[in-house]
């Protein structure tokens, strides 16, 4: 991928090499406070080449507008708790794990993604050598979501789809439907306004 477009629109150095302060500026300019903004492009300059994020244009944008959408241009690293009618739906569902007693509560939206549901965070501790089941807090600190963000992108073999340009099947793929599917929509424009 080539950066310059994407470092010009965003200000910072033209060197064709995204890292920290190209990925920094990218999460400040799609909303993320400074301090968030820092440890997300931290962990992105990390991980985001491991995950193959930067071999094709789309796969950042789409990657990026859909966490934009699902953590509410990352000013959420943990899903807001009312309890919602669909909040207490989360309670004792058995594709999602949760069969103790507080399961739903406890581990409910976290991280970028807003992984959800015992299962996955036991599974995806798994696959990242964290406890996330023991520790559901540790999904919502930012570096640790973005990992588990990319995990999950690369288990759902989103690469693929955001390479043929298919965010409704991302987004069905992320969110079991359409919810959001404007938002997403706009926010992957814009990217791509950005990214070229």
């Amino acid at each position: 991928m080539d950066a310059r477009k994407l470092q010009s629109s965003l200000g910072v150095v033209l060197d064709n090499k995204p890292g920290p302060i190209t990925f920094t500026a990218l999460f400040r300019k799609l909303g993320a406070k400074p301090d968030r903004a820092a440890v997300l492009g931290q962990a992105a300059a990390a991980y985001f080449p491991r995950y193959g994020i930067l071999e094709n244009p789309l796969r950042l944008i789409h990657l990026m507008g859909q966490l934009t959408h699902e953590s509410g241009a990352f000013a959420y690293m943990e899903e807001v708790w009312g309890p919602t009618p669909a909040q207490t739906r989360y309670e004792g569902r058995a594709d999602l794990g949760n069969t103790q007693r507080g399961d739903g509560k406890r581990y409910k939206g976290r991280g970028p993604i807003q992984i959800t549901g015992r299962a996955n965070y036991r599974d995806y501790g798994k696959r990242l050598g964290l406890d996330l089941e023991g520790n559901p807090n540790l999904a919502a600190d930012p570096a640790i979501g973005l990992r588990i963000a990319l995990e999950y992108w690369s288990v759902n073999r989103l690469n693929a789809l955001a390479d043929s340009d298919d965010l409704v099947g991302i987004t069905k793929r992320i969110n079991g439907g359409t919810n959001g599917l404007e938002d997403r929509r706009a926010q992957v424009a814009k990217l791509k306004g950005w990214v070229g």
